[in-house]
C-alpha cells in the first residue's frame, strides 16, 4: 500500500475522518467518517503510527494543511498542548522510539498549525499555560514557537522552518532529566551541573544520531546552539558567519524563554526586560541583526503579558496594536483591585487607557481562562 503518514494537528476532536487510518504494519486502525472524541484517542493512535492511503481520490493532507472543519474548530491553544505531551513521551522514551524523526517532525507540524491558527494564543501559552508540561519539555516548545514566529518574519523556506523546530524541540536532549532537576534545585548552579551544561549539546547530537536523525542541518544546528558572535559559546568557539542561522534563532529563543521563566535559583524577568537582556547585556555574544526580527515579533509586551494601565486597570496582552506601545488587552482587575466579573477589552492607544508598564508577579499568582480571551482558539 503506498502510504503517508498524517500527524496529530490533521485530526479534529468531533469530526469525521476523511480518510482510513492504518498503523505501521498497515493494519486498518480506524474506518473514514469514524468520529474522534477525545485526545485520549488521539494519543493511542500516535503511539502506533498514523497513516492513510495515498490514493487521488482520498489524498492525505500535508502536515498542517487545513482540512473540512465542519463540526469543531481547531484550537491553538489544544495543539500546544497535544505537542507538548507527545514531544514529552518521545523524548522521555527516545531509546523505545521507532521512526523518531518522522514523529519530531508530526510536533513540529503541530506547532506551525497553531501559529497559523492563532499566534498570540501560541505565544501567550509561554506564559498563561506553563503548568502543562515538565519544564524541560515545555521549554523547547516555548523555544520552537518563539524560533517559528522569527523564522516566518524573515521569509526563511517551509523546509528550513520545519528543520529549525526540530533543532528546537531536539536541543536539550542531552541534559532532560538533569535539566528537570536543575529547575527544582534551590542554590545556584555548582561546577558539576556547569560542566554539565557546557557538555549536552555534543551528549544531544550522539542520542539523535542513536535515535536515527540522519538530517545535518537538525544535527549541526542542535550541536551549535549555544555558539556566540565572540567565539565565546559552546562546544567549538565558532564564530559569526560559522554559526548557522538556524542555531543563531534558536540561541536567542532559548535565553529569552530561559529568563522569563522562574527557576528556584532566581527569579524570572518581565519579557520586555528579558529582551534587552539579551540583546544588550549580552550584546557581543548575539548577532544583532537579528534584534529587529525579535523586537518585531514579541513586541514590548507580547500576548500573555500583565499590564498596568493608566486608569489603573490590570490587564492580559491578548494582541498586538498598530505600534510596540499600544498592544491590544483584557483588563481583568478593575482600578480597586477587585477581579472583574468578565474580561473587557481596551483600546491602549486612547490615553486613558495608555499602558504604564508591565506588572510583575501576576502570572505567579492569577489563574487566566484564556477561552474567556481568545475564544474558540484557545478551547481545551
Amino acid at each position: 500500500m503506498n502510504r503517508r503518514r498524517i500527524s496529530l494537528s490533521d485530526i479534529v476532536i468531533g469530526e469525521p475522518l476523511p480518510w482510513d487510518i492504518y498503523d505501521v504494519a498497515e493494519k486498518l486502525l480506524l474506518r473514514k467518517d469514524f468520529v474522534v472524541e477525545n485526545e485520549q484517542q488521539i494519543e493511542a493512535l500516535l503511539a502506533r503510527g498514523m497513516f492513510v492511503a495515498a490514493k487521488p481520490s482520498a489524498p492525505a493532507p500535508t502536515p498542517g494543511q487545513a482540512i473540512n472543519r465542519a463540526v469543531e474548530k481547531p484550537s491553538a491553544l489544544r495543539l500546544v498542548n497535544q505537542a507538548n505531551k507527545r514531544l514529552g513521551r518521545l523524548l522521555y522514551n527516545l531509546q523505545n522510539e521507532t521512526e523518531f524523526e518522522s514523529k519530531v517532525m508530526e510536533v513540529v507540524a503541530a506547532i506551525k498549525h497553531a501559529i497559523e491558527i492563532n499566534e498570540h494564543v501560541a505565544l501567550a501559552t509561554i506564559l498563561l499555560n506553563r503548568a502543562q508540561s515538565t519544564y524541560p519539555v515545555r521549554h523547547c516548545v516555548d523555544t520552537a514557537i518563539v524560533s517559528l514566529l522569527a523564522a516566518r518574519s524573515m521569509k526563511m523556506s517551509e523546509p528550513e522552518i520545519d528543520i529549525l523546530l526540530a533543532a528546537a524541540l531536539t536541543m536539550n536532549i542531552g541534559m532532560l532529566r538533569q535539566q528537570e532537576q536543575l529547575q527544582d534545585k534551590a542554590s545556584a548552579l555548582s561546577d558539576e551541573d556547569k560542566d554539565m551544561i557546557k557538555n549536552h549539546p555534543q551528549a544531544g547530537l550522539r542520542l539523535l544520531k542513536q535515535a536515527g536523525v540522519k538530517n545535518d542541518a537538525w544535527l549541526l544546528t542542535v550541536l551549535m546552539h549555544h555558539e556566540n558572535e565572540d567565539g565565546s559559546g559552546y562546544p567549538l568557539g565558532k564564530t559569526g558567519l560559522k554559526i548557522p542561522l538556524a542555531a543563531k534563532i534558536i540561541s536567542i529563543a532559548d535565553r529569552y524563554c530561559a529568563t522569563i521563566s522562574p527557576r528556584n535559583y532566581r527569579k524570572a524577568l518581565l519579557p520586555n526586560v528579558a529582551l534587552r537582556s539579551v540583546f544588550i547585556d549580552e550584546k557581543q555574544n548575539i548577532d544583532q541583526s537579528l534584534a529587529s526580527v525579535f523586537m518585531s515579533v514579541l513586541g514590548m509586551y507580547p500576548a500573555g503579558v500583565f499590564v498596568k494601565l493608566l486608569n489603573g486597570e490590570t490587564s492580559v496582552v491578548t494582541g498586538q496594536g498598530d505600534i510596540m506601545k499600544t498592544p491590544m488587552v483584557h483588563s481583568l482587575i478593575g482600578p480597586g483591585g477587585a477581579k472583574l466579573a468578565f474580561p473587557i477589552p481596551r483600546d491602549t492607544s486612547r490615553s486613558m487607557y495608555a499602558v504604564q508598564d508591565s506588572v510583575d508577579g501576576m502570572m505567579h499568582t492569577m489563574q487566566v481562562n484564556m477561552q474567556t480571551l481568545w475564544g474558540a482558539d484557545a478551547s481545551l
